[in-house]
């Protein structure tokens, strides 16, 4: 059973010692997570979070390691974005603990305003390159996943194959994304640290810069084109040559003449993964809007072939 409001507030003042929470809300994020934001006597805001399940609170001890080296080259201006922190924990009736850090400031990135030029977008640009530029021991170290390059393809061809059988995916894109899976020149690329899992409500912004970045539990050490997969999808096609102007200039030996290519083939394939995570949970909303969604990429991109 989820874990009220008052429930994590209560966990927030155990854990932060002088914390004196006045109120509470409730807030949707991903994974196996409750999750709440204490407003305390100062007006300060804090983000308490309490796993669900076992594998949750592993990945959440992970995810609390990797912040803390994080924060360590924030510090140190190699990153230049903030990242959470933790204040203080307080332990679980059922084992495991609940964390806590300042809620950061900054309001979600509005993908779609992006325009083109030296502000947000280049911003954007540089912020990713700045974590592709770490050393994959900050991640290898936390425990958490690293993959070589054909080992990620092989990831992306299960995924493939296990989204064929739902007998969902139109036939001419099944043949496309299988040709691509196969194009071993396409996946020639060195793994990097990537966040896993951006969306525009993990990018806090200030004006024309990134202040922080969140949500970072799916980290893991794979493809550089997952990080920027949903930027190349979402972004008005004016600021993406910004966004990767900004990103090439910042990485120091970035030889992937396909990742474009193939951040863009991640991002199709994105859709794969919503329909099974549907079939999956059984969840016949998702199943409709991903199998809408794959309709009309086949559509699209018959067009494009006949172009």
């Amino acid at each position: 059973m989820p874990r009220s409001p008052l429930t994590l507030a209560a966990l927030s003042t155990a854990a932060v010692p002088g914390l004196d929470a006045r109120s509470v809300r409730s807030e949707e994020v991903p994974g196996d997570y409750d999750v709440a934001v204490v407003t305390a006597a100062d007006g300060t805001e804090w983000e308490v979070r309490a796993p669900r399940s076992t594998m949750a609170g592993a990945a959440l001890e992970a995810e609390t390691e990797l912040l803390e080296a994080l924060h360590l080259y924030h510090e140190a201006g190699v990153l230049p974005f903030a990242v959470p922190r933790t204040a203080g924990s307080a332990p679980l009736p059922e084992g495991g603990r609940a964390v806590v850090h300042k809620h950061l400031s900054g309001t979600a990135l509005d993908i779609e305003s992006l325009t083109p030029g030296p502000g947000l977008a280049a911003d954007i640009g540089r912020t990713l390159a700045a974590v592709h530029e770490l050393p994959v021991s900050v991640v290898e170290s936390c425990g958490l996943p690293s993959y070589t390059a054909e080992e990620y393809r092989e990831r992306r061809l299960v995924e493939l194959d296990e989204a064929a059988a739902t007998g969902r995916v139109p036939t001419a894109l099944l043949r496309r994304w299988e040709a691509a899976l196969e194009d071993v020149a396409l996946w020639r690329f060195r793994p990097v640290v990537v966040h896993g899992d951006l969306a525009a409500d993990q990018v806090l912004v200030t004006g024309s810069r990134v202040a922080a970045v969140t949500g970072w539990s799916d980290a893991r050490v794979a493809d550089p084109a997952d990080d920027l997969a949903w930027l190349l999808v979402a972004a008005p096609p004016e600021a993406v040559d910004s966004i990767m102007e900004a990103y090439q200039l910042r990485r120091t030996e970035l030889q992937d003449p396909r990742l474009v290519d193939r951040a863009l083939l991640v991002g199709e394939l994105a859709l794969a993964r919503w329909l099974l995570h549907g079939v999956r949970h059984h969840l016949d909303d998702v199943v409709e809007d991903a199998v809408a969604m794959l309709t009309d990429l086949d559509e699209a991109t018959r067009e494009d072939d006949t172009a």
